[in-house]
């Protein structure tokens, strides 16, 4: 397994829930230090800061895929075609996405405090390493975890887990994405919304955050894998500064296990009966 993530209790599923946290890394290779312009305590903007850690006490039996390498130096939240033509040498002339465009692509260019953040182009070749030992090793194990569950389960739920920074002028703390529902079943979508109000949290459902890359490319409602993309304003859980866990880190894993118990449970309740006989 590479050093850039962490697969926990992947071999022999006990849940139909799979949690993946794909940009809460904070292993820092030399190499980006070595490249970089703005200030390196700017990248923990693209952070979900401390998000695995509430993914770690969220969970039981579920099995569970974290990324160490940072945002910074890949997303796994974008395809690797979504490169960067201003940063990368390596991008081909295809149409950009709106994300790409705005600097956040597979190798994030900018952020809006820092401004721009590398000193120099990055090399095609370096970006196509970074996407051969990061990013497609990730998706490679995510989609082999969700296909063994799907198998074992005849159903896999993907709770894909992020944080956000507080929304400006919208009182929502969470955010559930489905994809405007090309991503999962609305049923899951319902427990989930339940959950949240049960805990007394306001909420928004694909707005500002819909999913990205991951949904897009791993669920499968139709085929049994249904994805579902949390996120969780950092003020609930971190300090005042937005950087250490904060009073709140208790609450939001309450929460955040009554979401995947929740799923669960939707999952088993849509079975056919043969499948649980057949147990």
């Amino acid at each position: 397994m590479p050093d850039s993530f962490v697969l926990l209790d992947a071999d022999d599923p006990q849940s139909p829930v799979v949690l993946s946290v794909p940009h809460a890394g904070r292993d820092y290779p030399p190499a980006l230090h070595a490249t970089l312009r703005a200030p390196a305590a700017s990248l923990r903007t693209l952070e979900d800061r401390h998000v695995d850690a509430i993914a770690l006490a969220a969970r039981s039996n579920e099995a569970l895929l974290i990324q160490h390498r940072p945002r910074a130096w890949i997303d796994l939240n974008r395809g690797e075609h979504e490169r960067d033509p201003l940063i990368d040498d390596g991008a081909r002339g295809s149409p950009l996405s709106a994300k790409v465009r705005a600097g956040l692509g597979l190798i994030p260019r900018r952020t809006a405090a820092a401004g721009d953040l590398w000193s120099r182009r990055l090399a095609g070749g370096e970006v196509e390493e970074r996407i051969a030992a990061d990013h497609r090793p990730y998706h490679e194990a995510l989609a082999a975890l969700l296909e063994r569950t799907r198998a074992r389960f005849g159903v896999a739920v993907l709770l894909d887990v992020h944080s956000m920074p507080p929304i400006a002028g919208s009182a929502a703390r969470v955010v559930i994405g489905d994809r405007f529902g090309r991503a999962a079943a609305h049923r899951f979508v319902r427990r989930l919304e339940a959950a949240t109000r049960a805990h007394g949290i306001a909420y928004a459902i694909n707005t500002p955050y819909a999913g990205g890359h991951i949904l897009e490319r791993h669920a499968d409602p139709r085929g049994g894998v249904h994805g579902i993309q949390l996120e969780i304003d950092r003020s609930l859980y971190l300090d005042r500064a937005l950087d250490a866990p904060g009073t709140g880190m208790p609450s939001v894993v309450q929460l955040v296990r009554a979401m995947i118990d929740a799923l669960a449970d939707e999952a088993f309740a849509g079975r056919p009966p043969a499948a649980l006989a057949a147990e």
